[in-house]
Order: structure tokens, then sequence, then C-alpha cells
């Protein structure tokens, strides 16, 4: 920094002793005389260089390494237990039980019973009724009935028939006929052109977010920290597009008319009338007689005798023995023998199995993934800028940083120097000429959750 600053204070005195020297040692420049616009001798001057530098950056890297441990795994087993138990069986027993009945025994005995009884005796008699009935008469006689018959009768007529025939008939016309020719034409198309170039586009990739651990308090906590990225050049096609016009020739379709003589045959209509035979039937009623033979019917009351029977009843009293039966009823008694069932009841030895739960522990070895910090060199560039210094000789401009500043006083006479807009002065290239302190990325950025 010191020999920057020590090699631009050189500049700025040899620039200074130059223009005083080619001054005539004046010290302002509102009155410099024609002798200062003539060719100066060799002077130095520096200009900005810019130089690419590489340094090496530690970085933490952590990598996924797996490792194997073991934990307790608590598991239930089942044994098998014999177990004696008992239980209650019921049994059916009988005893002999002695019991006194009572049975009845019945006994039937006869009385004779008196009694009397009515028959019924019927008797048949007749008596005389007159009745009158209805007897039928049949009279036959003759009735005329007249209708009308339809008789069919033919009868010729005849009837004017006519028709149009078509006859042919030639005859000759002019006919105008249209035909296409084809003739060439020149137009004109516009064309689109991509006149383009490639040019140079450059894109900034940011770094992949690398994970890292920072130490708060004692304790660690793991955090994100994005890499420095990168520039990528390539190249882009920029188009331009140009319209131009192109002539061609087309074929364009004209129709052409010319009157050709054409026979036509047209057919004319003409009416023929012919007489056509026909007949014609009609009915003529007429008047028929009919004699119709016919029947009628009357009643002529007739008084007729008949005999009706009919039944008389009467009473005749008789006697009757009969023996009536009478049932004694009187009680025995019995001894008798029944077989009464009772319940027994024994305990009974039987063995079981009983499933007995135990808790077991075991060691299960278990696959973890751990993160195993890692310093790993990397070249990082950065750009630093020097101040380089050039001899100039002969010649009516003034370099400075790489810059021509021409001496347009000198062409118009004395008066101050004009800098065009773009041209860097002195004290901007003093402040270009300061080295940009480049900024360690990974150690800068903090940390992020």
């Amino acid at each position: 920094m010191r020999f920057r600053l020590l090699a631009l204070a050189g500049a700025i005195a040899a620039f200074s002793g130059t223009a005083h020297a080619g001054l005539g040692q004046i010290g302002s420049y509102s009155c410099c005389p024609p002798q200062a616009c003539a060719q100066t001798c060799c002077y130095t001057t520096c200009r900005v260089e810019n130089r690419t530098s590489y340094r090496t950056v530690m970085e933490t890297v952590y990598e996924p390494q797996q490792y194997t441990a073991t934990r307790k795994v608590s598991k239930v087993v089942y044994e098998n237990v014999p177990q004696t138990q008992y239980r209650t069986v019921c049994q059916t027993a009988y005893r002999d039980e002695p019991y006194t009945v009572s049975r009845p025994v019945q006994q039937t005995t006869y009385r004779e019973e008196v009694y009397q009884t009515a028959r019924p005796v019927w008797e048949t008699n007749y008596r005389t009724e007159n009745y009158t009935v209805m007897r039928q008469v049949f009279d036959d006689s003759f009735r005329e009935q007249r209708y009308t018959v339809m008789d069919r009768q033919t009868q010729t007529l005849e009837r004017e028939c006519r028709r149009t025939i078509l006859e042919p008939k030639t005859e000759t016309i002019n006919q105008t006929r249209c035909y296409t020719v084809m003739r060439p034409v020149t137009k004109y198309r516009t064309v689109s052109r991509d006149c383009g170039t490639w040019q140079c586009q450059t894109r900034y990739i940011p770094g992949p977010v690398i994970p890292r651990i920072v130490w708060n308090r004692g304790l660690p906590r793991f955090c994100t920290t994005r890499a420095p990225g990168f520039t990528r050049t390539r190249r882009v096609w920029c188009p331009k597009v140009v319209q131009q016009q192109i002539p061609y020739t087309c074929n364009v379709p004209q129709i052409v008319q010319q009157n050709c003589p054409v026979q036509v045959t047209r057919m004319v209509p003409r009416v023929i009338v012919e007489k056509i035979p026909y007949q014609v039937c009609r009915m003529v009623p007429r008047q028929v007689v009919q004699r119709i033979p016919c029947r009628t019917v009357r009643n002529v009351p007739e008084t007729r005798t008949r005999q009706i029977p009919y039944r008389t009843c009467k009473m005749i009293t008789q006697q009757h023995t009969r023996r009536i039966p009478m049932t004694t009823c009187k009680m025995v008694s019995e001894t008798r023998t029944r077989r009464v069932p009772y319940t027994v009841s024994r305990q009974v030895a039987y063995t079981s199995t009983m499933r007995v739960a135990r808790t077991v522990c075991e060691d299960v070895p278990v696959t973890c993934t751990r993160m195993v910090a890692k310093q790993v060199p990397r070249q990082m560039a950065y750009c630093t800028r020097v101040l380089v210094p050039q001899t100039v000789c002969g010649v009516q401009q003034t370099n400075f940083g790489g810059v021509m500043l021409p001496n347009s006083s000198c062409a118009t006479g004395c008066g101050m120097q004009t800098v065009p807009a773009g041209v860097v002065t002195p004290a901007d290239s003093y402040e270009a000429a300061k080295p940009t302190p480049t900024v360690d990325p990974i150690s800068s950025t903090g940390p992020t959750t």
C-alpha cells in the first residue's frame, strides 16, 4: 500500500514538472505562451493495471459418516407352565322308596224300568182340484212384401283424347365460349431475413449451500452457508430481422371469349286428337212383389181336473220295559315301590398348561449417521489494481492512467484543457488505483437457520 502511494505521488510530481517545463515555469494556465504548444520531451506516467491473484482458503465441509451403535430392546417371551386344577363332577344315583296309593274299583248292577212311547202312523188321502190352462192355437196366412231391385244396363260411348308429342327440330345458332389463357406476371414479395450477430453474455451462478457447525456458548449448532458462486460466459445469438423485396414471376389466368356456330336440336310439342270408345254401366231400379207365408199364435183358456194326494199322521201309545245299568265305585289301598334319582358331586383333578409372559432385554445393533467436519483447501481468486510506470516521448497528448488526454488548447491557442466525458482524471485514477479489499464470503456470512 505504501509503495502504491509513493508511485502515485511520483507520477503526479512528474506530470506537474513536465507541465511547468512546457509552460516555461508559469504557474497558471490562463496565459500560456504559444511556445508551450511545441512538442515536449519524454516524460513518465503511470497506468492502472488489473491483476488476478489467488489465495488458499480453508473451508469446513461436513461429510455424512455411518457408525454402528447398540440399543436395548424389550421383547415379551411366553412360556408354557403346567398347572394342576380341580373341577366338580356331578353324578346321578337312584334309591328305592315305598309308597301307598288308593286304587278305585268299579262294580256294575242293573235295575228294570217301565216306560211308554208314542209311534206315528201315516195315512194317504186324495182331494179333487180344478185349474185353468192356456192352450196355443196356430193360424196360417200370407202377406205381400214389395222391394226394389237394381238391374245393370251397359252403354258404349266415345270420348276425345288429346296427347302432346315432341318432334325434333334442328337450328344453327352462335354460341360464346370462354377459355382460360395463362399470362406471365412479375410480382414482388417481402422476405424477412435474420442478419443477427453472436454476443457474449455473462451469467452469475450462486454456489451450493454447505452445512456448518457454529459454537454458541459452548454448544454446537448446525447452520447453512452459501459457497461463493462463479461466472459463466456463453454466446447468445442476437437476432436482427431485415425486410427485403424479392421479385418473382407467376402465371395469372385470363378468360378469353370466342363466338362459334353450333347446331342445336330442340323438341317442338304437337297436339294429337284421338277418339277412344268406352263402356258406361248404370243401374236401373225395378219393383218386385213377393208373397210370404206367416203363422199367428193365439192362447185359448181350458179348464182341467186333477187329484192331489195328501198325508195325515196320528200317534199310537205303546208300553216297553228296559234294564238300566248302575256303576258303584269303592277305594282299595295298595303298596308300591319307586326309584328316586338324586345328585352326588365329587372333585376331579386335571392338568392344564398356562402361557406366562415375561420381558427379556436384548442388544440390537443400529446404524446411525453423523456429520464429520473436514477442512478442505480451496484457491480463491481476487482482483488487485497496480500502477505501472510508462514513458511517453514526442506525443502532443497526455497519457494518464491508460487514458489519452488531447491538448485541445494548443490547436486553438492558450486556454484550459477540456477533459471529454468518460475520461479518467488524475483524481479518478487515484481512486481507481486504490486496492479494493476482498471479503471472504465464508467468514463474512453469518449463520443461517
